[in-house]
């Protein structure tokens, strides 16, 4: 470390000291919580000062907020947008999951006004995969798509919190339920031919609570 990354009492700052206090509060957010998480904590693990936190962040709300954004910006890529799966595999893929809880519905339970910049995220996050569900639902030929993307992303926050308060997964069930919804909402005659109508979940790469890849 270079003299000019050091600020007051050593502590680092400059060029990544952004880039340690999000990484910094993805973890305890994640381990703790956010409301046991407190400014002095988040400075002593990213090695900042808090005046360098407040040049980047004007408050601990805006820190939650990106933090949030940070998490999955492209809305799972990973599952929706690959071209070797079938619509339909795609929206089951989606529940092949093993992670904490939703770091979405985490702050929707620790943060409760409704108009924090967090809970503006997270409420527009979760219509935004919600509505790629109904998208991959529409392609997949479902009689209506709006009504089984909603379903499924429901099943999706319900599995996740289930999972945090049983403190086992129980995503495997709500794929099966996926699986039954998925079926009784195209018509056979969307299947393509050779297509596996009973395809289990499984086919994806393993995602984050509520649909969200894990970030580490």
């Amino acid at each position: 470390m270079t003299e000019l990354e050091k600020g007051p009492r050593g502590l680092r700052r400059g060029r990544g000291a952004r880039e340690r206090i999000l990484s910094a509060s993805q973890q305890l957010f994640r381990d703790q919580g956010i409301n046991c998480t407190g400014i002095d904590q988040l400075c002593a693990v990213a090695e900042v000062s808090k005046r360098t936190l407040y040049q980047h962040f004007p408050g601990k709300d805006e820190l939650i907020a990106e933090h949030l954004r940070r998490f999955d910006p492209d809305i799972l890529p990973e599952v929706f947008d690959r071209t070797d799966l079938t619509p339909r595999a795609r929206l089951l893929a989606a529940f092949d999951i093993d992670s904490p809880l939703c770091p979405f519905i985490a702050a929707a339970v620790e943060i409760p006004d409704p108009g924090h910049p967090a809970r503006v995220y997270a409420r527009d996050y979760k219509k935004a995969f919600a509505a790629r569900l109904t998208e991959t639902a529409r392609e997949a030929g479902a009689t209506n798509p709006e009504q089984l993307g909603e379903q499924l992303a429901l099943l999706l926050d319900g599995a996740a919190a289930r999972s945090r308060v049983l403190n086992t997964s129980t995503f495997s069930t709500a794929a099966a339920i996926a699986a039954v919804l998925i079926d009784n909402a195209i018509p056979m005659a969307a299947v393509p031919p050779g297509a596996d109508r009973h395809l289990s979940a499984g086919t994806g790469p393993r995602a984050g609570c509520g649909g969200e890849l894990s970030r580490s």
